[in-house]
């Protein structure tokens, strides 16, 4: 007998649409993040009708990396009053951030695993 993952249970479709959503979430920065507002309110809309504790998972981890970027963009939002450089230097990190969680998520939710690794309530072996 197979075993099943908990990603089994969910169609083609439930996957696809996760896709859509990490897809949508990367490609944000060309959008000027219309595309990042659209995938957080689906993400907000299926999360609260998901039974699937993996795809939880992952549409929390979306709407956190989505809120972490906007309260960093707004934090060093400043920095352009310092000329050009320092704004240009900061928000390039952030994207860099927000990229490095987009992918890493989506290459993630393709093996099936969470989006980060879960604490264990047993302490390390030595």
């Amino acid at each position: 007998m197979e075993s099943s993952t908990p990603a089994d249970d969910k169609t083609p479709g439930d996957r696809l649409v996760m896709q859509i959503l990490y897809g949508l979430h990367t490609l944000a920065w060309f959008s000027g993040g219309t595309f990042a507002v659209i995938a957080l309110l689906i993400n907000y809309i299926r999360r609260a009708d998901e039974s699937e504790g993996l795809y939880r998972l992952h549409h929390s981890y979306m709407i956190a990396t989505f809120w972490w970027t906007l309260l960093w963009l707004v934090l060093l939002a400043p920095l352009w009053l310092l000329f050009l450089l320092p704004g240009w230097l900061a928000y390039f990190l952030v994207l860099l951030w927000y990229l490095y969680r987009c992918i890493r998520g989506w290459l993630r939710f393709n093996a099936d695993r969470p989006p980060q690794d879960l604490p264990t309530d047993s302490p390390p072996s030595p």
